[in-house]
């Protein structure tokens, strides 16, 4: 008899940090590939678009990749598959919403030689060795699902992002039959979203956002302009309900938010009666009490429509007194100074602004601390790996594990990169793969890495320093210079007196270097860079680049 390979479960993003998710499951010569998410760059990661998951591991075991499973459409689950395509050509597959979203995505990506495979909540699909199972679940995006994965060794359940919705905006609640049946057959890993791990009790459901934009909106004397993420469809279908049964016309601005709305209208996620829809060049011909704008811009992107109105360059919508604006998302962590500065411009421009939970306009898309419970209670999986979520939610995950019955030493804590390995006795870490932060910047994928990125903070912070200086060919003697231009650390006009020493300080290395027939550009370089830059610190505290340059005639 044929002895059994190891599985190896393998995440490349979303262990630790919130976003870019993907995850290797892997049995023999067999891998898939579960969603291809990405990150949007921190504040210090100056002119970086996107953060992608390190594909390297893939990229160097093309030949064994199968396939790729998406468990729905947001960014951070399906924004890097056009990279991982343009590496790896394998299908994918994913409900018809997500299909949709991808071809979206793929097409903006001018990925053409792509296979695209439609499935249905409640199909097997098989794939290499690997039967691999969707089953429908609730999120803040229709057609979510989570997957199954019969492996020689036993059953992994992904719960993919989700929530308990008992009363869904599409009127489908989730599929606990199928979690229930699957544990009763027995599972032997279960991996699950920890979003709210931290979160006590149950998520609101997503239908309560509807009574309270009727409120808001009820209240509204003007224009509504109302702020969501692009992807939300449910909460989208539910301000259009609201602006129908205000006798509102509905236009959409913001690139994402058209393009989904487009997508979802054409698949039938969206149901928006016939003339409710406007286009923005046909705003002014209505009152404004009888009109909603809907737009991106609810993390206070400086580019997104939102940010674009708060300050007043937006070319279809300008901001007048009497305007209602509301926000229906919360900040992400790291996001609340940019929202905090679009809110404040918001309501010098005399707009009333309406944001986030506390006015019930936004509820989250994740199972809190209860939901996550029964989710355990249900797979009664042998070992638990917590996923989706930094570290400190994954660790609280994995204590409500221990409350619900599953060994403490079969919950697996790791990190992006960390091989965990199972039989079908037992399951253990092992090593490691690479896994990192790749950035994307303008066209370049991967080519700024972290001392670029170390370069452009310290421009941000410090500034620059150019020394130019003119050399005989082949000596060190000073034809010309040295000339000192600054930019970003001092202006020149105000420091006189310390480019003046500075530049006596570059003159006297120039000569000490001429004395001792110092030829090397490294050398003379280095010499000006170290004895410039303890002069200006000592001077200033600061630290610019100094960046010499030498000319030779």
């Amino acid at each position: 008899m044929a002895k059994k390979e190891k599985l190896l479960v393998i995440p490349l993003g979303g262990l630790g940090e919130i976003g870019k998710n993907m995850t290797v499951i892997q049995y023999g010569d067999d891998i898939i590939v579960v969603d291809a998410g990405l990150a949007f760059p921190d504040d210090d990661m100056f002119g970086i678009d996107l953060v992608i998951p390190d594909m390297s591991y893939l990229i160097e075991n093309k030949d064994k990749v199968r396939g790729v499973v998406i468990t729905h459409g947001h960014e951070d689950h399906i924004g890097s598959l056009s990279y991982l395509l343009n590496e790896v050509n394998v299908p994918v597959y994913a409900t018809k919403l997500v299909c949709g979203l991808i071809e979206g995505k793929l097409k903006e990506n001018h990925i053409t030689n792509y296979s695209l495979n439609e499935v249905h909540h409640g199909d097997e699909v098989q794939i290499g060795c690997i039967k691999v199972g969707f089953i429908h679940t609730n999120h803040s995006i229709p057609d979510a699902s989570a997957l199954y994965f019969r492996t020689p060794v036993g059953t992994i359940v992904h719960t993919g992002d989700f929530k308990m919705d008992l009363t869904p905006v599409d009127g489908m609640p989730m599929d606990l039959h199928k979690f229930a049946d699957l544990g009763r057959r027995g599972v032997l890993l279960l991996m699950s979203d920890s979003t709210n791990a931290e979160r006590p009790g149950y998520t609101e459901s997503e239908t309560t956002v509807s009574s309270a934009f009727r409120k808001a909106f009820a209240d509204a004397k003007g224009r509504i302009i109302l702020a969501t993420f692009a992807s939300n469809i449910s909460r989208i279908q539910q301000a259009i309900n609201t602006a129908v049964l205000f006798k509102r016309k509905v236009t959409v601005l913001g690139r994402s938010m058209v393009n989904n709305v487009q997508i979802a209208i054409e698949l039938g996620y969206l149901e928006v009666p016939e003339g409710v829809l406007i286009e923005p060049d046909e705003l002014n011909r209505y009152p404004a009490d009888q009109v909603l704008i809907l737009t991106t811009g609810s993390q206070g992107e400086p580019m997104a429509g939102l940010s674009r109105m708060a300050s007043n360059n937006h070319r279809s919508v300008s901001i007048m007194p009497g305007d209602t604006v509301i926000i229906s998302a919360t900040p992400i962590p790291g996001n609340e100074t940019g929202v905090g500065r679009t809110i404040d411009n918001l309501m010098k421009l005399g707009a009333n602004v309406i944001a986030g939970r506390d006015k019930k306009m936004h509820v989250s898309g994740h199972a809190s601390q209860e939901e996550l419970k029964i989710m355990l209670s249900l797979i009664k999986p042998k070992y638990f790996i917590p996923v989706h979520g930094e570290y400190r939610m994954l660790r609280r995950h994995g204590e409500l594990a221990v409350q619900m019955g599953v060994e403490k030493d079969h919950i697996l804590i790791g990190d992006n990169g960390q091989i965990f390995e199972f039989s079908n006795r037992a399951g253990h870490k092992t090593g490691h793969v690479n896994a990192g932060r790749v950035f994307v910047d303008g066209l370049g994928v991967g080519d700024v890495g972290n001392i670029v990125i170390r370069d452009r903070q310290q421009l941000a912070m410090e500034g620059m320093v150019i020394v130019v200086m003119t050399l005989a060919k082949g000596t060190s003697h000073i034809l010309a210079g040295p000339d000192i231009v600054s930019r970003g650390f001092v202006y020149v006009r105000d420091s006189e007196e310390l480019m003046r020493e500075a530049h006596e300080k570059v003159a006297a290395v120039l000569e000490r270097c001429e004395a001792g027939n110092i030829r090397e550009w490294a050398v003379i370089k280095s010499q000006v860079r170290d004895t410039l830059s303890r002069y200006l610190y000592e001077k200033t505290r600061r630290r610019p680049m100094i960046l010499p340059i030498i000319m030779e005639v």
